[in-house]
């Protein structure tokens, strides 16, 4: 029973995190469209916390028992929680602002060995040997997937810290999926959650886009944090009707489901490892879609990602005796 809870755990990260990375193509098409960093993340979680109502609204209506009712503590601690979900699209896309997107992606897989160290902190236990493999093969696989190598890097320590802060965003939104109030039915759990998200979404729509139109002393501290005004503007509404549905789907309702049903399944330390499928996939849809070029070294770094995944799922020795006995 409970080895068939770890792959039903395993096959909903890996598919959360496979619609996860198609993300950033609907993205990166958006940006050419002329949207901003506030308008594509206020879309997206908008859009996909209605999504949300709708869905748990059909699931009470329907539901043949009745379902959990989240506490007010349980309440605050989600919201806070789920102010992970928006800290790690806004930080990301600061990232990107001062370094390489490729080098942006290297440090947001960070969150596959962050994780992996959180796990071993919060068990007290050291991980085992197959998982420190594949934690090494999946960071090598990033590197070359992201075709590092290749590359004259520039780094802008601004773009580093971001990055990092990106990495360790995702690492909570993860951790949290794991532990907190794994007994709520997974709309509801996802709606608290992002609730939390929206609400760093819309203060930087404020601080970022809105406010500094209206207020010049609130225009004057951005300024501090860059010199770009470009997107200084009235707020896009078209962004809802072109890229916000794709955008809400792929990025807030259905990742965050499958995640608050796979993670405590699949557990932290190997649900992040699944998790970075959402790499090749990106690669994949960025080279299908935008038509960029993918390298042979990238493909090389994909099928090690691959490699890292399946060498994770593998049985152990003690897990085949068990299966055998259970068999005879």
């Amino acid at each position: 029973m409970k080895k068939k809870n770890i792959l039903k755990g395993v096959l909903f990260v890996g598919i959360g995190a496979s619609i996860y990375g198609m993300l950033a193509t609907f993205v990166k098409m958006a940006y050419h469209d002329g949207f901003t960093t506030s308008e594509v993340t206020t879309s997206q979680f908008v859009l996909g916390l209605t999504g949300l109502l709708i869905l748990n609204f059909i699931q009470t209506l329907t539901s043949k028992q009745k379902l959990s009712v989240p506490s007010s503590k349980e309440v605050r601690m989600l919201m806070l929680a789920g102010t992970s979900l928006g800290g790690t699209s806004l930080f990301y896309y600061i990232a990107v602002q001062y370094i390489n997107v490729s080098i942006a992606i290297v440090l947001l897989m960070q969150s596959v060995w962050f994780s992996v160290v959180v796990e071993s902190i919060l068990t007290k236990k050291l991980p085992n040997a197959r998982k420190v493999i594949s934690v090494v093969i999946v960071l090598l696989g990033t590197v070359l997937a992201t075709n590092l190598i290749n590359m004259e890097i520039e780094l802008d320590w601004h773009g580093v810290f971001w990055g990092l802060m990106a990495a360790a965003s995702y690492t909570l939104t993860m951790f949290t999926s794991n532990t907190l109030a794994t007994h709520l039915p997974v709309f509801r759990k996802s709606i608290i959650m992002l609730t939390g998200g929206s609400l760093v979404v819309f203060a930087f729509l404020f601080f970022a886009q809105i406010g500094p139109m209206h207020f010049d002393s609130l225009k004057s501290i951005y300024l501090n944090f860059t010199e770009n005004t470009e997107h200084i503007h009235s707020f896009n509404y078209s962004i809802f009707w072109t890229y916000g549905a794709v955008l809400a789907l792929f990025g807030t309702i259905i990742p965050p489901i499958l995640f608050n049903i796979g993670f405590p399944n699949a557990g932290l330390g190997l649900g992040s490892i699944v998790s970075s499928l959402e790499l090749p996939v990106s690669v994949t849809m960025a080279f299908v879609l935008l038509g960029e070029k993918v390298f042979l070294i990238q493909w090389a770094g994909i099928a090690l990602i691959l490699f890292a995944i399946v060498l994770m799922n593998l049985p152990s020795k003690k897990e085949k005796e068990i299966s055998m006995a259970e068999l005879s």
